[in-house]
């Protein structure tokens, strides 16, 4: 696959005509925004200040998942509040430049690779006591680990870094494979004092190939490849430097501690360009920034690293989002459960996951001398939910679903906002079966996944096939039904995939679903996994036909993945700027002055008896400061409010990128914005719009 970045030209149109004519006998709302609308924003100001796209429908935030742009001038954050009723901004597509990726472009890989070990060189000529560890590819670029004997680089270092490395590029080394005797690379490891490499040579299994590749006569490094063939094949203006960071040998903080230095390398300068770009807007969108901003959520260091503090605001955005989960769960026929939050660990160590997870696992607690374990996954209290009593085939399948939080042992240093955490609600759901029945209940799975995701505007999906490897459990007959049944599900969806030949579990083949977000990232969210483990272990059955005891088939299914991680992809994939259906405050009423705050209080409550989620803004700033906070605040619809709308209940209305909407009776504005909710899309696309009420005389 490939990431297609847009890069776009940005136009402004002219202000849409004012609905409704200034009053001069009563402080009407409207007259006040007219006196203080500018005539025309200039382009590039209008192009900050909306940040969307006028084509992009109701998923209009620079773009869509399955259309993703990238816009430098869009990115740019305003400097001012203008009180412009122009309607969105207006883009064009002028050249479309498309990321390769080391899945579908080798020379790219190659390119990452031995920018790796050029940089490597070039640490090492700076800093020759630097002991080298490991220098991998990774998406987008490269990294590697040094040992700088309790030293760190400064961000000058990494200039002279960079600088070397065009050096060494520029020399045009070529760069060459050679195959040697184990004995005789750990001579020549030994002889450089490289400790590391040492260790890793020890690790490669007896009978495979050690293969060291040279930079020149002047460096190598213990590596399988592959490599490009000269440095100058790697396109000296097409790479970066980007950061350092600490990290530990082997991942374990109790080894040494190394120094990480990261770079990106591309094919050409135009690619380096465009990712820079696409660097600067994920920068702009980061959901610990935004939901900060936001007061959505925090993560308070005092209570522990990792663990998610919902604040109101962002405690409304998850209310919504798991009453639409549960809803559409019990309307596929989900019955939705609930389990505990420890279990004694005899438990975990018969699901096996004690012994398979013991370091993604928090200590054991002892309660009245019996060990407890806080649960890092919800199955196996679904496995004694379905054996507290016999099952016949007659009642399979059956579908249970819980929004169940789990707590999982991660390292300080790898924790990341709601990316990575201890803590996390996973949105699971298991399905026992019949062997029979596993194609049916695999497609309605796809099916339930594709209107989950499509709500929160999702429709571009990258999908793996992952099958049987080499270590697993099960009959042939059984994996190979379940794999056919995976394959035929996904015929009948008639979605393209990519095969993982022996990438599954070693309990059962698998399916998982990247999502790709509006700037053309890709997110690993929903999984589909047949397993054939738990059945064994807790000895499932359910009664046949026959009266034989048989082995139910179990279907793990997540969709998000967690609540916590797909609400960051939310917030970075929308910059903040949701979809009215789920924004924590749909509507905000502005008072011009104290005496309509009461009016306003009344027409909020209205509001919220029908479920709409709105406040007042009845602070003592001026009304300008109260459209600026609201704009700042995100906030899809506004409402100014003077004598006038209180007199007539009526409201004068402000759409976030579309300006002024006329002044409008309080029940057509409830009635469009329940419509608004009811199909996902924004107030203005809700349908015709009512006629405006007359302007004062």
């Amino acid at each position: 696959m490939r990431v297609a970045v847009l890069l776009l030209t940005v136009a402004c149109t002219l202000p849409a005509a004012a609905a409704f004519a200034p009053s001069a006998m009563l402080p009407r709302a409207s007259s006040i925004l007219a006196r203080s609308r500018p005539a025309l924003l200039p382009a590039a100001s209008a192009a900050r200040h909306t940040g969307t796209v006028a084509s992009a429908g109701r998923r209009g935030v620079l773009g869509s998942a399955a259309f993703p742009l990238v816009s430098q001038r869009v990115a740019r954050r305003p400097t001012s509040l203008s009180m412009s009723t122009a309607a969105p901004v207006k883009v064009d597509v002028a050249e479309v430049i498309e990321l390769p990726t080391n899945e579908n472009n080798e020379n790219l890989l190659k390119i990452r690779h031995s920018s790796a070990h050029v940089m490597a060189m070039a640490v090492q000529r700076l800093f020759p006591n630097a002991k080298t560890t490991i220098g991998p590819w990774i998406d987008n670029g490269f990294f590697y680990d040094f040992d700088l004997q309790g030293g760190a680089f400064e961000a000058e270092d990494l200039k002279a870094i960079k600088k070397e490395m065009q050096n060494i590029i520029k020399k045009n080394f070529p760069i060459t494979r050679e195959v040697v005797p184990r004995e005789e690379a750990r001579r020549r490891i030994e002889a450089q004092g490289e400790k590391y490499k040492l260790e890793l040579l020890n690790s490669i299994p007896e009978g495979e190939d050690i293969s060291i590749y040279h930079i020149g006569e002047e460096w190598w490094d213990l590596c399988a490849g592959p490599h490009v063939e000269k440095t100058r094949d790697i396109p000296g203006k097409a790479f970066d430097i980007l950061r350092t960071s600490g990290s530990y040998w082997r991942g374990d903080e109790k080894n040494a501690a190394l120094q990480r230095v990261y770079g990106t390398a591309w094919e050409s300068v135009a690619q380096l360009k465009t990712y820079n770009t696409m660097q600067e807007e994920a920068k702009r969108r980061d959901h610990r920034k935004i939901g900060k901003e936001m007061d959505l959520f925090s993560v308070q260091e005092q209570a522990g690293g990792g663990l998610v503090f919902w604040h109101p605001k962002g405690g409304r955005m998850r209310n919504v989002i798991e009453t639409f989960w549960k809803d559409l769960h019990v309307a596929n026929r989900y019955e939705l459960v609930y389990s505990p939050h420890i279990a004694n660990l005899n438990l975990w160590k018969t699901s096996g996951h004690f012994d398979f997870y013991k370091d993604g696992m928090f200590d054991q607690m002892t309660v009245e001398e019996e060990q407890y374990q806080i649960k890092p996954m919800n199955c196996p209290f679904h496995v004694l939910m379905y054996k507290d009593q016999p099952r016949s085939y007659r009642q399979l399948p059956m579908r249970w679903a819980e929004l169940g939080t789990v707590y999982r042992y991660e390292r300080s240093g790898t924790l990341s906002g709601l990316f990575r955490v201890r803590g996390f609600t996973q949105d699971d759901a298991h399905i026992f079966c019949l062997p029979e029945q596993v194609a049916d209940e695999i497609t309605d799975i796809l099916h339930l996944t594709e209107e989950v995701l499509n709500k929160f505007g999702f429709n571009n999906y990258e999908i793996m096939l992952s099958t049987r490897p080499e270590k697993s459990i099960g009959d042939d007959a059984i994996w190979d039904l379940s794999t056919k049944a995976l394959i035929e599900a996904l015929d009948r969806k008639g979605w393209k995939y990519s095969i993982d030949e022996g990438g599954g579990a070693f309990y059962g083949p698998k399916i998982d679903l990247k999502i790709r977000d509006a700037i053309g990232r890709k997110w690993q969210c929903s999984t589909v996994q047949c397993d054939f483990n738990l059945p064994n272990r807790f000895e499932m059955e359910y009664i046949a036909p026959d009266g034989s005891r048989q082995r139910p088939i179990m279907i793990h299914r997540a969709i998000f993945g967690s609540v916590e991680r797909f609400f960051g992809i939310l917030v970075e994939n929308y910059a903040g700027e949701f979809p009215l259906w789920l924004a924590p405050e749909q509507m905000r009423l502005l008072p011009i002055n104290d005496a309509c705050v009461p009016y306003c209080q009344e027409v909020a409550k209205k509001m919220r008896a029908k479920g709409l989620r709105v406040e007042v803004d009845d602070s003592a700033e001026r009304l300008q400061k109260k459209i600026r906070n609201a704009e700042l605040a995100k906030v899809p619809v506004t409402a100014v409010v003077g004598e006038k709308e209180k007199d007539s209940d009526s409201l004068a209305m402000r759409v976030r990128f579309g300006g002024e909407a006329g002044v409008l009776p309080v029940d057509a504005v409830i009635e469009r914005l329940l419509a608004a909710m009811d199909k996902s899309v924004s107030f203005a696309e809700a349908g015709p719009m009512p006629a405006a009420l007359p302007a004062s005389e």
